[in-house]
């Protein structure tokens, strides 16, 4: 069941549930990125997954999932708003400068996927969050996750 947890945890990682990148950062684009995560606290990670999740609750598919209440809605836009202009403007004004000029503006949106990976990154990794999570693995076949695996097929 060991590769079995594993790949169920790499499949979760590589959704990409909290954005997607459409274009692939270059050397400024990651220097943006890891200016992003360090110039940022956990509190302020823990914003940005609130307010995506409260941006992805109005989804029709699931949001009689999830009560958010619009004043809520409206103070995460407010913080997250803040959050971003600090850190293109001012935490990581030069990487942003930088990342725009020479890789232009689809960077920013790589910079921020990576940020967003860091923030839900820390959200998984709350006990009840990962236990959750792992009940998926009952549902799968062990047997045909295995197969998948290279030394299986050269046998």
């Amino acid at each position: 069941m060991h590769h079995c947890n594993i790949l169920v945890t790499g499949c979760l990682a590589m959704l990409g549930v909290f954005s997607h990148a459409s274009a692939l950062a270059g050397p400024y684009g990651d220097d943006m990125a890891k200016c992003l995560v360090r110039s940022t606290t956990e509190a302020d990670r823990t914003l940005f997954v609130r307010w995506l999740f409260a941006s992805m609750a109005l989804h029709p598919d699931v949001e009689s999932m999830a009560l958010v209440s619009s004043e809520q809605r409206e103070v995460l836009n407010k913080d997250a708003g803040a959050l971003f202009q600090k850190l293109l403007t001012e935490s990581c004004r030069s990487e942003t400068q930088q990342a725009l000029k020479y890789e232009g503006a689809p960077t920013i949106q790589a910079a921020f996927t990576v940020f967003g990976q860091a923030a839900g990154r820390e959200l998984m990794l709350n006990p009840r969050v990962s236990q959750n999570m792992a009940g998926l693995a009952k549902y799968l076949d062990e047997a045909k996750l295995k197969a998948l695996l290279p030394e299986a097929s050269s046998k």
